[in-house]
């Protein structure tokens, strides 16, 4: 099976009502653990780098390794996603790579961190959702904004996404799906206190416009049990709270379908690395650490399949190529 579009995916959880697992990636560990989970679940799954990840794996890596996914996992429906693109040529740049999902993040401008007008929202995620139907790849958007900086991306000013302006984003730029703001955050130190979101705004998009997936950014939990392991082995997180599941499952309910998740495969990462080295002095082989980091990748994605719902559903259908997608999109 070849990579998929994500508006297959997405539409296919609407029908079965659960949300699908959107993770952050950068190297080989940290795929070849999600994609365990994916495979020991029976999920589709959501591959997702962010440009930072991009230069980091110096482009092409990122290709190569998501075609290992797909070749060592053929009955996984799987999507390489872009992780808040910040124009159309760097949209260009990860649809040339073979990405069959994009994210332009108009509600930003180029800099990632200053919030632009509704109609410079508009107008970029347009010109994306042009090239981008024409391969058959899918295009996220977003409109409002987020707290927290992460992977270079955010602003201090929280904007929460207005329905009304939703219904109006979506029928102008035709994206196949959405991220709202509703009150979460990006990165480790979203919340001091459990955190209020404004699930009623689910509801009113959900309503006035049914039928376009939506999407959560900034969805770790931050699990305590991770910032203990951290700093018991040397680490000094301070205390800090991330979006509690019972939030994430009741915002899957409304609608939300894709939820991301990057925060809470790093912290996953280094506990294990830190736990490891902390408690093996002698160790030096990377393979050690990092099998143990791979373990802990896997085992929190697995469970964030099953408390979304996923699991169950990599056989529910059989996905689009692109070139099919794009006859649709014509």
């Amino acid at each position: 099976m070849p990579l998929v579009p994500m508006k297959q995916v997405l539409d296919e959880a609407i029908k079965g009502n659960y949300g699908v697992g959107a993770y952050n990636v950068n190297n080989m560990e940290q795929i070849q653990g999600i994609m365990r989970a994916a495979s020991e679940t029976r999920s589709p799954v959501i591959i997702q780098a962010s440009r930072g990840a991009l230069k980091y794996t110096n482009m092409a890596y990122i290709k190569y390794l998501a075609a290992a996914a797909v070749e060592d996992n053929p009955d996984i429906p799987i999507v390489l996603h872009l992780d808040h693109g910040n124009s159309l040529e760097t949209c260009k740049e990860a649809i040339e790579l073979g990405f069959t999902s994009v994210m332009i993040d108009g509600s930003l401008k180029e800099d990632s961190k200053t919030p632009t007008t509704f109609e410079g929202n508009v107008r970029v995620t347009k010109e994306v959702v042009d090239y981008a139907h024409e391969f058959g790849v899918s295009v996220e958007g977003e409109l409002g904004t987020l707290g927290g900086i992460e992977d270079g991306v955010g602003s201090e000013k929280v904007m929460l996404t207005d329905p009304d302006e939703a219904v109006k984003f979506i029928k102008r730029t035709g994206v196949d799906a959405l991220a709202l703001a509703i009150g979460t955050s990006h990165g480790a130190y979203k919340f001091k206190a459990k955190p209020t979101l404004a699930m009623d705004i689910i509801n009113k998009v959900v309503e006035k416009i049914p039928g376009v997936p939506l999407v959560m950014h900034g969805s770790s939990s931050v699990p305590q049990e991770l910032i203990e392991i951290i700093n018991k082995y040397g680490g000094r997180l301070e205390k800090t709270m991330g979006v509690p599941m019972e939030s994430i499952k009741e915002a899957i309910k409304r609608g939300i379908r894709k939820i991301n998740v990057d925060t809470d495969g790093r912290l996953a990462m280094t506990g294990a690395i830190r736990k490891y080295l902390g408690e093996n002095l002698s160790a030096f082989d990377p393979r050690t650490y990092f099998g143990a980091a791979r373990e802990a990748v896997y085992q929190m994605v697995k469970g964030k399949m099953i408390d979304f719902g996923t699991a169950g559903h990599a056989g529910d259908y059989k996905p689009m190529t692109l070139e099919e997608m794009k006859k649709i999109y014509k």
